[in-house]
């Protein structure tokens, strides 16, 4: 194989001496430890760069709304994982990581690619956004950002992050185009259907240059702190055994085999 340094694998994020640690470029122990806050640190290591106040206030505003939602898939695949195996903890929380998905938390990928597209084309956001929502209605897909099983007929979280998002002096074009989409949807869909928390964090992602392709990550780290919290409280009050009997209770046999009623 040659080892052209040309052709050699490359990495910017991290390398180290015997005396020191280096994350893009700054020194782990002189620049960083003390003196930036765990958000920031996401935002350099993510993006390579230090990050602008607003960076850090829409970052952290994401991360702590995405931290807890009750006991959602994730969740309960956590306790149910802490209760099978309560030596390790690191299971638990990657059973429910991977909950994060195209149906739960993880959707403001999907939806950042939608507002991404309107803000692109010819024709203009509001135009392209009926378009879009049309398309969507016709080919009865699920749309991305919108709609809640259990916040109607609006999620609360949605205005705030905006608001927040505002509050730094952001551009606002992802957001516009976003309520533009809102607009439409409800039109063309003859009834209200409300922005949720990832169509609004998709957004304001956007608005400070997280691509869309990284946007569920941020997911993913908020929710592992979540995770973790669920179980230490596994670990205090269990209620893993109580699921499990949930579903046996209400999941009803409708095979042929011999059974006590």
């Amino acid at each position: 194989m040659s080892d052209d340094k040309n052709t050699r694998p490359k990495s910017y994020i991290s390398t180290h001496t015997n005396e020191a640690i280096y994350v893009r470029d700054a020194s782990l122990v002189d620049e960083l430890i003390g003196k930036v806050s765990f958000t920031d640190m996401i935002f350099f290591h993510v993006m390579g760069r230090r990050p602008t106040r607003a960076d850090t206030v829409i970052l952290d505003a994401v991360l702590v709304t995405l931290m807890e939602h009750g006991f959602t898939p994730s969740v309960i695949a956590t306790r149910m994982i802490a209760m099978s195996s309560p030596e390790a903890l690191q299971a638990a929380v990657a059973a429910g990581l991977l909950a994060v998905g195209s149906q739960f938390v993880g959707t403001m990928e999907e939806a950042a690619t939608v507002i991404q597209e309107i803000l692109e084309a010819p024709e203009g956001v509001d135009a392209h956004a009926r378009v879009v929502a049309q398309r969507f209605r016709t080919e009865k897909k699920p749309l991305p950002g919108f709609g809640h099983h259990l916040h109607r007929p609006d999620d609360p979280r949605t205005p705030r992050l905006f608001e927040v998002a505002r509050s730094v002096g952001v551009p606002g074009k992802h957001i516009e185009a976003l309520q533009a989409l809102s607009r439409h949807v409800d039109e063309v869909y003859c009834r209200h259907i409300t922005i949720n928390a990832t169509g609004g964090i998709a957004a304001i992602l956007g608005e400070i240059g997280i691509p869309a392709e990284i946007m569920r990550g941020m997911a993913v780290i908020s929710r592992c702190a979540g995770l973790v919290g669920h179980i230490r409280e596994e670990q205090a009050l269990p209620t893993g055994r109580k699921l499990w009997d949930h579903v046996e209770h209400y999941v009803e046999y409708v095979g042929e085999a011999p059974f006590k009623s």
